[in-house]
């Protein structure tokens, strides 16, 4: 099996999802409109997606190792493309909240369980690489789905989103399944793998925890960041959705560039060098944008920054956690994209109130100092040493 075409197969399918998790935002005025609520109300929506997707992949994590990564991504794809068709049929309020909630559920397993398959199918020495190459064209779609969502919506209707989603789910799903065949063997289960033993073990375990911590913060400032890239280029210029989502598409740019820079670069510095490096880029790109507030160009490149120094970081970080628990990665995997996703949610709840006080510019040049102080922290934090001993000494 070609892994260049089953990272880009694994990477459309975090495409789909990282889009499908900031698409409503967009679009949020327009579903109240048609339900005849204010959007205040309508906002339940987001909430009743986000609370599964955080919290199923602390379930899919033990599920992939026990019944095997590629049966439970296929799995949760074929149900995510049905519940996405399902939101564009929603008739009142209700009913959209359940079909969302199942599409956060379903979506969960997507990021993780990739991530630990290609910590199973790729070598150690390509694996950052790999995995900044998934990451980077996942989080594309997350950089594009304001715009996307905005645009369909504008042209068509915003059930229009989720039908345009699920037939592009549905097709990457047809291309996971032709994958499976030529991908037998992660298919085989083991049904000695254990659910609850190895994320105590994980946590219990201070080199790796430190490392789960350091995920936390790198989620409360950098994904607390891009939350409110959008709304403040939207404050300062006055723009569209869809000019919003084509700056926002510098992130992902970002991304991708990094991702496939990072092992490269890994394999030169060290990679607690480069995690320091990439929270560094996201700190100044965060102050280029507080600074240079009404400057196109300056918030462009910080857009780029931002996905740069978050990809140099987060593909690290991966890297090393693939290598915690070779016999139990999903676990391992989950737990980091749950420390993330709950790192971002506490960011985007705080930043969300910082700037109603204290306004855009106050609440980039504090993440960015947050993010100088986080990157020293980190850089003394996380050791190799004692992380290439992880299999050794927690036993998984």
């Amino acid at each position: 099996m070609n892994t260049k075409r089953l990272i880009l197969i694994l990477g459309l399918a975090g495409f789909i999802v990282m889009a499908d998790n900031w698409v409503v935002s967009p679009i949020l005025p327009a579903i109240a409109k048609s339900f005849k609520v204010n959007p205040a109300s309508a906002g339940i929506l987001i909430a009743a997606y986000m609370l599964p997707f955080g919290l199923f992949q602390l379930v899919f994590g033990p599920l992939a190792d026990r019944y095997g990564k590629l049966r439970v991504i296929m799995s949760t794809m074929i149900f995510f493309t049905i519940a996405t068709a399902l939101c564009g049929l929603g008739t009142a309020l209700t009913d959209l909240s359940v079909y969302r909630a199942l599409t956060g559920l379903f979506a969960a397993a997507t990021m993780p369980v990739s991530l630990a398959l290609i910590g199973d199918v790729v070598p150690l020495e390509n694996r950052q690489t790999a995995i900044g190459t998934f990451m980077g064209i996942s989080f594309l779609g997350q950089a594009l789905s304001m715009g996307i969502g905005g645009t369909i919506a504008f042209f068509v209707s915003w059930r229009g989103v989720f039908f345009a989603y699920a037939i592009i789910a549905a097709f990457i799903t047809v291309l996971l399944i032709s994958t499976s065949k030529k991908l037998s063997g992660q298919l085989t289960s083991n049904p000695n793998s254990q659910v609850l033993a190895p994320y105590a073990k994980l946590l219990g375990h201070f080199p790796s925890l430190r490392a789960y911590i350091v995920v936390v913060f790198e989620g409360i400032f950098i994904l607390g960041s891009f939350s409110y890239l959008g709304a403040n280029i939207s404050h300062v210029f006055n723009f569209g959705y869809l000019a919003i989502g084509l700056i926002m598409t510098a992130f992902g740019i970002g991304a991708i560039l990094a991702g496939r820079l990072g092992g490269k670069v890994a394999a030169k510095t060290g990679r607690r060098r480069l995690i320091a490096f990439g929270l560094l880029l996201a700190a100044t790109a965060d102050l280029l944008i507080a600074t240079f507030s009404t400057n196109l160009a300056a918030t462009i490149i910080g857009v780029f920054l931002l996905g740069l120094g978050f990809m140099f970081t987060h593909s690290t970080l991966l890297t090393l956690a693939t290598e915690f628990a070779k016999k139990a990665r999903g676990v391992a995997m989950s737990l980091v994209a749950f420390s993330f996703m709950v790192g971002g949610a506490i960011g985007t709840s705080i930043g969300g109130r910082f700037i109603n006080a204290l306004g855009y510019q106050s609440f980039f040049t504090t993440y960015g100092i947050l993010l100088i102080v986080l990157s020293l922290i980190a850089y003394v934090a996380i050791s190799e040493v004692s992380l290439a001993k992880e299999e050794a000494e927690l036993a998984l």
